[in-house]
């Protein structure tokens, strides 16, 4: 005999089994270039997770270079002149020279400056014409003043060599002579003589050395 009620409360069957959870998902893939781990992560899933130490192995750095070396100056210093520019008196001879006839001093040391490409004679015709037409001759010869020091690294003392002419182009004049005269050179003998005469004797080379950049 039946009991009457709900069919629900007289049901023996055992309760069905709950489904399984899903799987999880599977790890992204490593990346196919160097890309940062932080940065890929949060590119493709969105949530910022580290990789770096299942996918990315240690980028070893270069070494740093060496040190280099300290600068070196090439840079000659200059030295100083071997007579003042008032020890005129100390070649009497050439201070009386250049004193009656400086076209004669300054054609002498232009002809040796210019290692011969220009003689005495048209520097010292060339001077005149510049003192008689405009008396600035001094621009021209402080341009030769300039040129020596080059050749023999010597100081622009005691100012500028446009200033020293411009002023005392007679003492000017003389200190280049004895200058001269005091590394070898015999000036009333002209650059192919005093060639000659080195040629002869095999003595110590006097012939400048141009200097590789050099700054005033």
């Amino acid at each position: 005999m039946y009991t009457s009620g709900p069919s629900h409360l007289h049901n023996d069957s055992p309760p069905l089994p709950s489904p399984p959870p899903p799987p999880p998902p599977p790890p992204p893939p490593p990346p196919p270039f160097a890309l940062d781990s932080y940065e890929y992560s949060t590119l493709t899933t969105g949530i910022p997770v580290n990789y770096s130490n299942q996918y990315n192995s240690p980028i070893s750095t270069p070494p740093p270079p060496p040190p280099s070396p300290p600068a070196v100056n090439s840079h000659l210093s200059p030295v100083p002149w071997s007579t003042g520019l008032c020890d005129c008196f100390s070649d009497c001879s050439n201070c009386c020279l250049t004193c009656w006839c400086p076209c004669v001093s300054f054609g002498r040391i232009a002809e040796i400056v210019d290692r011969g490409s220009t003689s005495c004679g048209v520097s010292g015709a060339l001077y005149t014409v510049i003192l008689c037409l405009t008396g600035w001759s001094c621009l021209y010869s402080c341009f030769y003043r300039s040129k020596l020091r080059g050749q023999y690294f010597l100081e622009e003392s005691p100012c500028a060599d446009c200033c020293i002419h411009c002023w005392c182009e007679g003492c000017a004049l003389c200190q280049e002579y004895r200058e001269l005269q005091n590394r070898g050179f015999d000036l009333s003998i002209g650059w192919q003589g005093n060639m000659e005469r080195h040629r002869r004797s095999g003595g110590v080379d006097v012939t400048p050395v141009e200097p590789q950049g050099m700054t005033r």
